[in-house]
């Protein structure tokens, strides 16, 4: 799996990290100072990538944590057909098949932009 580990406080909002074995994009991190018998801990929420559901989380800022390597890339829609579309990735030239978001209008030969974890993939 393409993720690596880090620590609670090295995290930012729009970073990613994974809450509940989903790769999620933080939408707002605080931390509350260490009380007498403790750690600071920190608070984080996020919004699943390919998803959309709202997570939280919260641990020690030195406790470590996974965080998905997501994949920026660039592809070529094909064709289109209902709700589907045909697109070719311009690094590997592999096609697939993505499901067209509802605010999106593909046309054939239009350039789109995607993230892609572990066979996910979503438009940008």
């Amino acid at each position: 799996m393409p993720r690596e580990q880090k620590q609670v406080r090295e995290l930012q909002e729009g970073s990613y990290v994974m809450m509940e074995d989903s790769p999620c994009k933080i939408n707002a991190y605080s931390t509350a100072k260490p009380g007498k018998h403790g750690s600071a801990k920190a608070r984080i929420e996020g919004k699943g990538v390919f998803d959309g559901k709202k997570r939280s989380l919260s641990q020690p800022v030195d406790a470590k944590v996974w965080v998905p390597i997501i994949q920026r890339k660039q592809g070529q829609v094909v064709s289109v057909s209902g709700d589907d579309a045909q697109v070719m990735d311009l690094d590997t030239y592999e096609t697939f098949t993505m499901r067209v978001p509802e605010d999106e209008d593909f046309q054939p030969d239009q350039n789109i932009e995607y993230l892609e974890y572990e066979g996910q993939r979503k438009v940008v």
